[in-house]
C-alpha cells in the first residue's frame, strides 16, 4: 500500500516563505518515476505546480511558479520538499503530493497520477 502524507502548510504573508513535506511509505521515493506537487484553490481546478523526476534527477515548474517555488528530494528520508518563498495571495490554495509509478515523460495532468496525499492548505494573506 503507498501512502502520501503532506505537513507544513499554515498561514504566511505576502512574501513570506513555506517549506511543504510529502513522506512516502510502502516504498523508496526513488522507486516513483515522478513526484509532483499540484494545487487547488477554492472554486478552481486542481493545477499542476512542480514536478522531479528520479532519472536525471530532473525537475518541470510551472511558469507561474517558476524562480519562486524549489522541489526537491530526500530518498534516504523517502520524502519530498517543495521550498515556496516570495509567496503571493494568489499562491493561496490547498497543496497536493502525487506520485506516478512508470513513463519517462513530463506529466502535468492530474489523470497521469497513480496516489495522491490528502493535501495541506497553504493560505497567503496580503
Amino acid at each position: 500500500q503507498v501512502q502520501l502524507a503532506e505537513s507544513g502548510g499554515g498561514l504566511v504573508q505576502a512574501g513570506g516563505s513555506l517549506r511543504l513535506s510529502c513522506a512516502a511509505s510502502g516504498r523508496t521515493v526513488s522507486n516513483y518515476r515522478t513526484m509532483g506537487w499540484f494545487r487547488q484553490a477554492p472554486g478552481k481546478e486542481r493545477e499542476f505546480v512542480a514536478l522531479i523526476k528520479w532519472i536525471g534527477v530532473s525537475t518541470f515548474y510551472a511558469d507561474s511558479v517558476k524562480g519562486r517555488l524549489t522541489i526537491s528530494a530526500d530518498n534516504a528520508k523517502k520524502t519530498v520538499y517543495l521550498q515556496m518563498n516570495s509567496l503571493k495571495p494568489e499562491d493561496t490554495a490547498v497543496y497536493y503530493c502525487a506520485a506516478r509509478t512508470r513513463g519517462v515523460g513530463i506529466y502535468t495532468s492530474t489523470s497521469d497520477y497513480d496516489y495522491w496525499g490528502q493535501g495541506t492548505q497553504v493560505t497567503v494573506s496580503s
